[in-house]
């Protein structure tokens, strides 16, 4: 399989995302309000208090700093394909010489290279500025959360593939797109550490593919983890990557048969 289309896929929706500067600057701004909202409210539920059951609120301000950031790098066009099979345009993509599962995916990465050097640096060196942010656990342990954070990645990516691929079922998948942002928002422990969760609720989470999404690669960062328990968290990892993108391929290929494109 020859690469120069997609790295050109790539490097078109990079410097399309760079076209936009207003759009870049509100989009920083858009962090940095989340993590200062965040934090005041953490503020006020720790009321002066330094640690809660073990969780200082370093730590606490340490995970929903980089899970924010994270989201903003992690972001995929969820509606890719809804919206070329309401336009039609699905069917000049599927007459195309690459995989369009391909395109997808390099053109997610153009957009998730931009974010990472536009908004996920500058808005971190802010929030360890003022909010305060806990160095990694050693460089090693740095290493790893870098390596977790991909395969977290290439967890949300395939989720996001299963939900597009049921537009070739459903009208509009806008409320399925929905549900399954509040869920990665409220189980990921983006939003909640899942730390806090009840043990009942933590023992649900680990049967989904949520937590490994942005908790993984954040206990990875600040050392929480074993080495063999960071083993064991990448191969989770791997194994919804691999299972997720499965049903998802699954659905792609009945998709197509059931596909019917009108236009003149």
């Amino acid at each position: 399989m020859r690469l120069e289309p997609y790295l050109a896929y790539a490097k078109k929706s990079f410097l399309t995302r760079s076209a936009y500067r207003f759009d870049h600057l509100m989009g920083i701004v858009n962090i940095l309000l989340r993590v200062f909202i965040y934090w005041e409210i953490y503020r006020t539920l720790y009321g002066g208090r330094t640690e809660v059951d073990g969780i200082s609120m370093m730590m606490v301000t340490t995970n929903f700093v980089l899970s924010i950031c994270m989201d903003a790098v992690f972001r995929v066009d969820d509606f890719f394909i809804p919206n070329k099979i309401r336009d039609g345009s699905i069917a000049n993509e599927l007459l195309r010489p690459i995989n369009i599962q391909g395109r997808m995916v390099a053109e997610n990465l153009g957009n998730a290279l931009f974010e990472l050097i536009f908004r996920f640096v500058p808005a971190l060196l802010v929030s360890v500025l003022f909010v305060g942010v806990m160095k990694p656990a050693s460089s090693i342990m740095f290493v790893l959360f870098v390596v977790s954070a991909l395969l977290g990645y290439g967890v949300l990516w395939t989720i996001s593939l299963v939900t597009q691929m049921l537009s070739f079922w459903l009208l509009n998948v806008w409320s399925i797109v929905t549900i399954k942002n509040v869920f990665i928002n409220v189980l990921s422990g983006s939003m909640i550490p899942l730390w806090f969760m009840p043990e009942w609720m933590n023992g649900v989470i680990r049967f989904t593919p949520f937590s490994s999404i942005y908790f993984t690669p954040v206990q990875i960062y600040m050392g929480r983890l074993s080495y063999d328990e960071i083993l064991s968290q990448c191969l989770i990892q791997i194994f919804w990557i691999v299972i997720v993108y499965a049903f998802g391929n699954f659905l792609w290929l009945k998709g197509q048969k059931k596909l019917v494109v009108q236009g003149g």
